[in-house]
């Protein structure tokens, strides 16, 4: 288990010094800040002290050198346009972007398996076809067409709820969520509805493959021949079963989730990190966007380490299969 555990550790390392470098060098090509930060008609002068203030003169390895040893101290920099720590700015739009994810996967939960149980149970029936039909739409559409739709129906036409925004907030454990008011949840709905779209629809195939192979199982039809009723067995004996993939499946997804809420954050205005490194780019704000990524890679690789570390825990042919590789 030792080994297993400093193989994975090593390869997280890895992963995240490779990443690191490839980041620095895209956000490196991506254009001078000095031209949208100092006004065009500056001297060049002007502009030379903003260049050596910025840490800009000097050639790439020198910055990439400096970086990653800031980075080892827990320091990604200074934001150039707001002055502040990028990592404090990014930390402090966490909180929304995290009620987003999860509130998005929760709504996968409630409405995907729900469905998915439905078309497993009748897979032959018309309803259970509409079901898989509106699946290969979730799959398909895309999110940034669907968030205009909301915003058209719920908020236009109909004007049931608000088109953006996070509304109302109050402190939990020191943390601002909006879940917890009215206002706030009138607000997250149709954000964390148009992100789960495409993850209800991976739950319902999820869910629906699994219960047709469950019900096939010998011990389901031992149930079926001791006389219990159907709600029992499929709720308390398939569901159990079908449930772990599918929460597997899900907690992999929430670092996709959180990485690519950007569009919903942006069509409305969720004062999230997305929104925030979408606002960084277009001021080329390196040290935010590099912060982002940098965070977004640490919490893929952690993610990946948890179930890594789970599924030896599991079945411990996983760490034999990699000590002996």
């Amino acid at each position: 288990m030792t080994l297993f555990l400093v193989q994975r550790l090593l390869q997280g390392v890895v992963i995240i010094f490779v990443m690191s470098l490839i980041v620095f060098m895209g956000v490196y090509a991506i254009g001078n800040p000095v031209e949208i930060l100092i006004n065009p008609d500056a001297t060049p002068e002007i502009k030379q002290q903003a260049i050596e203030k910025l840490g800009l003169d000097k050639p790439f390895h020198e910055q990439y050198g400096y970086f990653l040893i800031r980075a080892l101290q827990g320091d990604l920099g200074n934001s150039f346009i707001y002055d502040e720590p990028a990592l404090k700015l990014i930390l402090a739009a966490m909180p929304a972007t995290l009620e987003l994810a999860i509130s998005s996967l929760v709504l996968a939960m409630v409405f995907g398996i729900p469905l998915g149980m439905v078309a497993g149970y009748w897979p032959e029936a018309w309803f259970s076809k509409l079901i898989l039909s509106a699946s290969i739409l979730g799959f398909s559409l895309p999110s940034f067409w669907v968030g205009l739709m909301l915003i058209v129906l719920f908020a236009v036409h109909w004007g049931v709820l608000p088109s953006g925004g996070r509304g109302d907030t109050v402190s939990l454990f020191g943390v601002e969520v909006s879940f917890l008011t009215w206002d706030g949840l009138k607000h997250l709905f149709l954000p964390a509805l148009n992100l789960a779209l495409f993850k209800i629809a991976l739950v319902i195939r999820l869910t629906r493959a699994g219960m047709r192979e469950t019900l096939q199982q010998d011990y389901i039809k031992f149930a079926y021949a001791k006389g219990l009723s159907v709600p029992r067995v499929v709720f308390v004996h398939a569901f159990r079963n079908i449930l772990i993939p599918i929460v597997t499946v899900l907690g992999l997804e929430l670092g996709t989730v959180i990485a690519f809420a950007v569009v919903t954050e942006t069509i409305f205005s969720w004062p999230g990190m997305g929104k925030l490194i979408i606002d960084s780019i277009n001021l080329l704000d390196r040290p935010i966007v590099v912060a982002y990524l940098m965070l977004t890679v640490l919490m893929f690789v952690i993610i990946n380490l948890l179930v890594d570390l789970t599924y030896s825990f599991i079945d411990p042919r996983v760490r034999l299969t990699e000590t002996d590789e």
